[in-house]
């Protein structure tokens, strides 16, 4: 969840996307499920008091998505899914700033922060699943289910900030769903290479 990898699709001239565009676009979203679901498991030994080591917890979460985002910008040309790329490594660079800052505050005002990056975040993947889906990389599923349920976890998060005894166990368990997915999703493309290279699409 959360994270934002964009498509190369459009790289080439034809807007077909080359075998070493899609390797690329899997190792990246095998690196980011790696990433956080070894950050799901370090939080979930460190969130129990907020503090330091906490904190730079929260802070370094968005920043992989930034640095992700950074990564596939560089990678895809000029259009629709450059800019909304561009626009997700702002915004998790401002959510790392923000969530720093909000750590000091307790436990609400990071739920309330995580949250709202989380719903922005999350349309923002959405978006641009739906521009990627096509014969070359996929109906991405892993992608658009995943961004939708970002976006609901995020309005969550919120109703829960604002009620009694929030607590950040779930942002554990955000992380590891996140990692799943983009997991799954690398693997769905690997095997859509696959079907490419043996012409049995």
């Amino acid at each position: 969840m959360s994270t934002q990898t964009t498509s190369t699709q459009t790289a080439t001239p034809t807007g077909r996307a080359s075998a070493g565009e899609r390797f690329a676009l899997l190792r990246l979203y095998l690196s980011r499920g790696i990433l956080a679901l070894a950050w799901a498991l370090a939080f979930a030994g460190a969130h129990e008091n907020l503090d330091t080591a906490a904190i730079t917890l929260l802070v370094v979460y968005p920043l992989i998505d930034a640095v992700s985002s950074l990564i596939d910008y560089r990678a895809t040309p000029d259009g629709s899914e450059r800019r909304v790329t561009a626009f997700n490594g702002v915004l998790s660079t401002l959510a790392a700033v923000a969530l720093g800052i909000a750590g000091a505050g307790g436990v609400a005002p990071v739920l309330h922060v995580f949250g709202a990056w989380a719903v922005v975040s999350g349309a923002a993947q959405v978006a641009v699943g739906l521009r990627r889906r096509g014969p070359e990389l996929g109906k991405q599923w892993p992608t658009l289910i995943s961004g939708a349920l970002s976006v609901l976890v995020g309005i969550t998060y919120n109703i829960q900030a604002a009620g009694d005894g929030p607590s950040l166990d779930v942002l554990s368990v955000y992380a590891t769903g996140g990692g799943v997915w983009f997991i799954l999703q690398a693997l769905l493309l690997g095997w859509k290479s696959r079907q490419l290279r043996t012409g049995t699409v």
